[in-house]
Order: C-alpha cells, then structure tokens, then sequence
C-alpha cells in the first residue's frame, strides 16, 4: 500500500512527469521503496482517478508531451492520515538467510562466494550513502525538521548496511575458509584422470 504514499510524497517534494517519477525512485527513493516505470504509471493513473492528483495544464499543447503532476488538497490530506496512522513492522524475508539454512541440511558448497559478494555490495552502498550524507546533509544543512526527517532516512539505511556489513565479516569469520572438495580416487586410491592406460 506504500506505493501511492511514496509517489504522493515526492510530487509534494516536485511536481514531475512519470518519467520524472521514475528516474528519481531510481537515485533516493528507490533506496527504500523500489517501484518499476509500468507501476509507477499504473499508480499515477490512480490517483488521479481518485482525486488525490492532477495533470498541470500545458501552456502549449503539444501532441505526445509528457504530463506533468501535482498533488491536490485531497491528496495531501490522504497522505497526511497514513503518516500518523499505526503499521506494525513487517516480518523479515531474506533469501539469503533462507539460503543459510537450507545449507545446514545440505551442505555449504559456494555459500562462502556468495556471503563475500554479498558483503562487498553491501559495502559499496554503505559508501555510497556516506557520498551522499558528506554532499546533501552537511551539518549546517540540518538545521529544519524536513531536513532532519530526511537525515534520518538517510542514516537508517546507513546503520542498515553497517549491520549488514558487520554480519556478513562475522558470519565468514565463524565459517572460516571454504573446505576443498575431496579428490576423485580410483579402486586403488590413485587419481582415475592420471592413471595411465590399462596393460
């Protein structure tokens, strides 16, 4: 349901065209709250059907020109109810703890390549969000409630990706090093690939 609250949320930020929408879920809100280009105007086409937006009249009509929306006072009043309104969290799906599991029944082979791969792209978002805190929120940036409500967005998902940076290090730490599989051995214990030809 979070959806049209996401998309309310960034046309009160900018008024913007689908494409708009879509290319800005991409770089900020696509942090949090990923939607792909058909939902985002399948949600745009129902706002507006429920009065919650607008497409901003053109000065120019112009054929194929892209609509540009806005959010209306129902709208914001729609928005304004689910921010104080009670969610409980929602349960935890990971496929990668899932994929843990499953290897404790039938064996960790590889596991350790993908809890490395795992591990690195979770640091290259930590660094990324560190880019973005050094360049959107200085200090004396911070100083508005709308500013520090974006801060702390932000620093959720640093703390996030710090947690799951300092899981994965532990986790391969405890694994330890991935064990090689056995040799292939003939009848004789001798390796069936250099043994030479039959006499």
């Amino acid at each position: 349901m979070s959806l049209p609250h996401a998309i309310l949320t960034a046309l009160l930020e900018k008024p913007s065209s689908g494409l708009e929408l879509t290319r800005r879920f991409d770089k900020s809100i696509g942090y949090f709250w990923s939607a792909t280009h058909q939902q985002i105007y399948r949600e745009l086409g129902r706002l507006e059907e429920a009065g919650h937006i607008r497409a901003l009249p053109s000065p120019v009509p112009v054929r194929g020109q892209r609509k540009e929306y806005e959010v209306l006072p129902a709208g914001r009043e729609f928005l304004r109810a689910w921010v104080g309104a009670a969610e409980d969290p929602k349960p935890l799906r990971s496929a990668l703890l899932l994929r843990m599991r499953a290897a404790a029944v039938v064996g960790s082979a590889g596991l350790r390549a993908e809890l490395e791969r795992h591990l690195a792209l979770h640091r290259a978002q930590l660094a990324e969000y560190h880019v973005i805190e050094e360049r959107d929120f200085p200090a004396e940036r911070r100083g508005t409630e709308p500013d520090r409500l974006r801060h702390l967005v932000l620093r959720g998902g640093i703390d996030l990706e710090r947690f799951w940076v300092e899981w994965l290090t532990s986790a391969l730490r405890e694994l330890g090093p991935e064990e090689p599989e056995p040799e292939r051995t003939g009848p004789e214990g001798t390796d069936p690939e250099r043994a030479g030809p039959e006499e």
